[in-house]
């Protein structure tokens, strides 16, 4: 996430953000129509839905098989027909996505100067709980300020970011406030890679910001799980850097007002097809496993 690269990604970003695609898109219909209602959704009205936006029958059924084993749905057999619901690890995933796209705004108007940080030196053959605890601190705002030092703007709750990860005896945290020579901006451009994360914004302006965005999909079903689903994207790796510290043109206060109009305007048609289209029930406390 360091470095002064101005593009906003690279070749390789770009081939693990496509990658990723599917199960990003599954997690925002999953966050959109069924976190609120609960139940479990049948496989043959999921493909129906995910055909609207380009993706195969085949990468469907890939992606809940992969998300069952990663204990991220359940199965629930009803007959000839499988349907899946929501465990208790995607449930907690989709509510922390609902809050970060609702509860927050795009940038941190709030800043009292506070940074927290973590440090970590964690064995090498510890690759998999490095690559997770990596992971879990990019999307709790963290940036890498330098080798095995990480810093965020204002307090996160750092015991949940690592909950289960067995990770306490083996990090340092600390809070406060930047002494001279450094300035908090300094230190905002060297943990951040903030050309980045501006591309990330423009991008979804270039697709969103128009009187009829995606004119070729086949309804607000479809865009509407697009639009979410870039938005996450888009949001998923801003740390909510404070806002004195930014342009004044920076583009995530344009993409937040875009996204917010545009998931308003399509709500109520999406959500009208969506009753149509899904073939739901009530999921039981017991589900089928592999």
């Amino acid at each position: 996430m360091t470095g002064t690269d101005t593009t906003p990604s690279t070749g390789r970003e770009e081939a693990a953000a496509a990658a990723a695609r599917p199960q990003t898109l599954m997690l925002s219909f999953l966050g959109l129509y069924v976190l609120e209602h609960g139940g479990a959704v049948y496989s043959g009205s999921v493909i129906d839905v995910f055909a609207r936006v380009g993706v195969s029958e085949d990468a469907v059924r890939s992606t809940l098989t992969r998300m069952v084993k990663r204990d991220l749905l359940a199965r629930h057999r009803r007959g000839r027909k499988m349907y899946f619901g929501l465990t208790a690890r995607s449930t907690e995933v989709l509510r922390d996505g609902h809050d970060r796209i609702w509860g927050a705004g795009a940038v941190n108007r709030d800043w009292d100067g506070t940074w927290t940080l973590v440090g970590f030196s964690l064995p090498e053959a510890w690759r998999s709980r490095r690559h997770e605890l990596r992971s879990r601190l990019v999307w709790a705002g963290f940036g890498p300020l330098q080798n095995g030092l990480w810093i965020a703007p204002g307090d996160p709750d750092v015991p949940a970011v690592v909950a289960g990860l067995g990770l306490e005896d083996h990090l340092n945290v600390l809070r406060g406030h930047a002494a001279e020579p450094t300035e908090a901006a300094q230190l905002l451009h060297r943990a951040f890679d903030t050309a980045g994360i501006a591309g990330r914004y423009r991008a979804f302006l270039d697709q969103w910001d128009r009187p009829d965005p995606l004119p070729s999909a086949p309804d607000d079903l479809a865009r509407q799980l697009l639009l979410h689903t870039d938005w996450l994207q888009a949001v998923r790796s801003d740390p909510r850097l404070p806002a004195e510290h930014l342009p004044a043109d920076w583009p995530a206060i344009r993409a937040e007002h875009v996204f917010r109009t545009l998931s308003a305007r399509y709500d109520a048609p999406a959500r009208q097809l969506a009753d149509t289209v899904l073939d739901t029930i009530p999921a039981e406390p017991t589900a089928e496993q592999d």
